[in-house]
């Protein structure tokens, strides 16, 4: 799954893929309050495409579900973290997932998946307070 790019269009095939499986729970009887949807950050994806579907997070909220965000250390971190040509230990991850986790947030995340569940409410607070503000409310 890691070795090749996920896609040459990452936003438009998982798009696609959410938009499929959106319709096959609906055809199933799932009711829409009952779907959450997942870009799947860093599954089967580089490490540009990553950061792409964070920047784009707007147009797959436009689909009309919650969206929840998974970036907690996960691979791309380590790699953006690297010192010496080594990635950075998953536990060094901290900064980079709060990061991540306020520009999900910013970016129109309902839900955020971590590990550090104390510091990233922190940061979860502090980015739902700047969404309150006049710039970010007229999005």
């Amino acid at each position: 799954m890691q070795k090749a790019p996920f896609a040459r269009n990452v936003l438009r095939d998982v798009l696609s893929g959410l938009r499929h499986s959106i319709s096959v729970a609906r055809k199933h009887g799932v009711k829409r309050s009952q779907i959450i949807i997942d870009p799947g950050i860093g599954f089967g994806k580089n490490f540009s495409q990553n950061y792409e579907l964070l920047a784009r997070l707007p147009e797959l909220a436009s689909l009309g579900y919650p969206l929840m965000v998974g970036t907690s250390r996960k691979g791309f971190l380590g790699a953006t973290l690297a010192k010496n040509g080594k990635p950075a230990p998953p536990e060094a991850r901290l900064w980079g997932t709060a990061a991540t986790v306020t520009a999900s947030i910013l970016n129109g995340a309902h839900i955020v998946r971590v590990h550090d569940v104390a510091e990233m409410a922190q940061v979860a607070l502090v980015a739902d307070n700047l969404l309150r503000q006049p710039r970010y409310r007229s999005r």
